[in-house]
């Protein structure tokens, strides 16, 4: 009983005719959890080329939680607008790009995310602080700052085209409380 038979892990044995005590998963194991099958949802990419498409609707509220992402994990470097001029640059760091050069607003879509997935250049990944869905969320977002900066007219449907034109509510200023002299 003392000496019961026991193999410790990554210990050599001679039960086995391969000589390891840890035995393989079996083929097609899948640890729970981590199927990931989806490969445009998981890797941004569509047959190993980066896609154009989103894994599921941009909706309203998708971009609002995109907002909210990027505005605690990439507005530090990237600035809230996404001209790269986030607060890091302000310490003397390098500056990131902006989402709002021709190179980056021809990006397909799957490059943000895999940036963020898998990290580039100077950017660490970001696969274990952001969950995969709010990555997806963060770079409808990121689209949404680049049509803000390079819309035109004819990006506005047509039958919302004359409330452009239409002056603003006359709203009363709010009153401010008097200035205190010194």
């Amino acid at each position: 009983m003392h000496d019961a038979p026991r193999v410790d892990a990554y210990e050599a044995t001679d039960a086995f005719p391969d000589g390891r005590g840890n035995r393989p998963a079996v083929e097609g194991t899948v640890a729970r959890g981590h199927l990931n099958d989806d490969e445009l949802l998981y890797t941004g990419k569509v047959n190993g080329q980066l896609a154009d498409e989103f894994p599921f609707p941009v909706t309203k509220a998708v971009l609002e939680r995109g907002h909210e992402r990027f505005n605690i994990y990439c507005s530090p470097c990237h600035g809230q607008t996404g001209m790269g001029n986030g607060m890091i640059v302000s310490r003397g760091l390098r500056p990131p790009p902006s989402y709002h050069d021709e190179k980056l607003r021809t990006q397909p879509v799957g490059h943000f995310f895999d940036v963020m997935t898998n990290g580039f250049g100077a950017m660490q990944d970001y696969r274990a602080q952001v969950d995969v869905t709010d990555r997806w969320a963060i770079a409808a977002y990121i689209r949404a700052l680049q049509l803000s900066q390079h819309a035109t007219v004819e990006d506005v449907p047509a039958d919302k085209r004359p409330e452009l034109d239409a002056p603003q509510s006359s709203r009363e200023p709010a009153e401010h409380p008097p200035a205190r002299e010194p």
